[in-house]
């Protein structure tokens, strides 16, 4: 215990080591705020929508009471993806996609992947949240502070007498490390227990789950830097080497695996989809009345009563062409979402083995911010535009006037993201990679 004290006081007397980790402690409390600022964008727009929606319809119904399928036209429906906090330590997709989707009637594959305007410019350079912190700049802290850990004991010739004396090389080694590590740790729940408090994130099992997959992620680069530096190599040579692999695992296999995804999964059926969307509504405009009403009837039999109203503009006809823009992109609509499922399935798959995609992909999870989660609040975003059809439909049909409805039962609705993590696959790869890296270790230090 003497030997770990001293250790203790070594490391900490260092300014590099002050310098290091007060500046991933600051740069891990901007990701923070720079989470919570997105956080409190998104609430804006929540808290915006559920005033602005009842003044929208109001207005709606007084410019249009006698004209049910008009006033339609033109309201719009609030379904609201609801934020969990965590989102502000992993912003994921939420930086592309609306937390708010505000629907008409009409054709709902023209509006399923309308988006907020945001700079591309900001896109590209990606968030500074507290995500990025933990698997990008923490593994560049654990380099710094482990890669002459047993290389300076070498050049300046205490190796030999540490072999002498000391009881076990690898427990030597082992304090060395654990004292770094125990810092890192120390720096890593101060940053939780700042976003804790600044995002307002509830005590529950995914925040632990957060803290305990980025405990385990940079245990695992302890391993490694324990494996690298125990080819007693020389300082220079070790760092040269972590900094390689660092950019192996962090920026080239992740851009590579993103590159084959797409290649391998190519997605044609975005364009196609909208271009099917567009010809299905807009050609009908110069096709028979009566065909397109029939292609809607063999949609909604259950409509058929109305009729076939073939005389001039009516409104059965013209909400049956927006249906049909829907109908007749259903096959690539269907082919793209598809693909998606396919490259997240693709690339949850390749990251079994990288720890860092692992780990980025899982706080996505957690956060509710991931790709899948997305694809299923777009999937849910239908069902509740199909339901505002079935019961506008036949009120549009039997042209009732719009003060007939109930409109304060128009509330914004909300939609929540299912943030269920296996434990057992959250946990198997970080643990595996980091007793892999140990096993080959431990046998070589024996050797030193």
């Amino acid at each position: 215990m003497t030997t770990f004290k001293l250790f203790l006081q070594q490391c900490i007397r260092s300014k590099e080591v002050w310098i290091s980790l007060l500046l991933i402690m600051l740069l891990g409390v901007v990701g923070i705020i720079i989470g919570n600022k997105h956080l409190e964008r998104r609430q804006e727009a929540i808290s915006e929508v559920n005033t602005y929606q009842e003044l929208h319809l109001d207005r709606q119904t007084e410019l249009h009471n006698e004209d049910l399928g008009l006033l339609l036209y033109y309201a719009k429906f609030a379904y609201i993806n609801t934020m969990n906090p965590l989102a502000g330590l992993s912003v994921g997709q939420t930086d592309v996609n609306p937390t708010v989707k505000r629907i008409t009637i009409k054709t709902f594959e023209a509006q399923k992947y309308d988006t907020d305007l945001v700079n591309p410019m900001n896109l590209q350079s990606g968030n500074l949240d507290l995500s990025f912190v933990i698997i990008y700049l923490f593994p560049l802290l654990v380099i710094v502070l482990t890669f002459n850990v047993l290389s300076e004991e070498t050049e300046t010739g205490t190796w030999r007498l540490v072999a002498i004396q000391a009881k076990s090389k690898l427990r030597f080694i082992i304090y060395k490390l654990l004292i770094r590590l125990i810092l890192l740790y120390g720096i890593l729940i101060f940053l939780f227990f700042i976003a804790k408090l600044l995002l307002n994130l509830p005590l529950n099992i995914n925040f632990f789950w957060m803290l305990g997959l980025s405990m385990l992620y940079v245990l695992f680069w302890f391993t490694l830097t324990f494996f690298i530096i125990t080819f007693k190599k020389s300082s220079g040579f070790n760092a040269l080497l972590l900094l390689s692999v660092w950019l192996v695992l962090i920026i080239l296999l992740p851009a590579g695996i993103n590159a084959y995804v797409s290649s391998k999964y190519p997605v044609p059926e975005a364009l196609s989809s909208a271009i099917a969307q567009r010809d299905g509504y807009h050609t009908k405009w110069d096709t028979d009345k009566l065909a397109t009403i029939e292609k809607f009837y063999n949609h909604y039999p259950q409509f058929k009563k109305y009729g076939y109203p073939t005389d001039g503009f009516n409104w059965l006809w013209y909400y049956a062409m927006q249906q049909m823009g829907d109908d007749d992109s259903k096959k690539q609509r269907e082919a793209l979402s598809e693909k998606i499922k396919l490259r997240e399935q693709t690339s949850r798959q390749v990251a079994s083995i990288l720890p860092n995609m692992h780990l980025q992909l899982i706080f996505n999870q957690l956060a509710g911010t991931s790709m899948s989660q997305q694809m299923d609040y777009l999937e849910a975003t239908d069902k509740f535009h199909e339901k505002l059809r079935l019961f506008f439909y036949p009120k549009i049909f039997e042209q009732q006037q719009a003060n007939t409805i109930d409109w304060n039962q128009f509330t914004p609705e909300y939609y929540e993201t299912n943030t269920n993590l296996q434990p057992f696959k959250g946990i198997l790869p970080l643990i595996i990679a980091s007793i892999c890296m140990l096993l080959f270790s431990i046998p070589k230090v024996k050797r030193l």
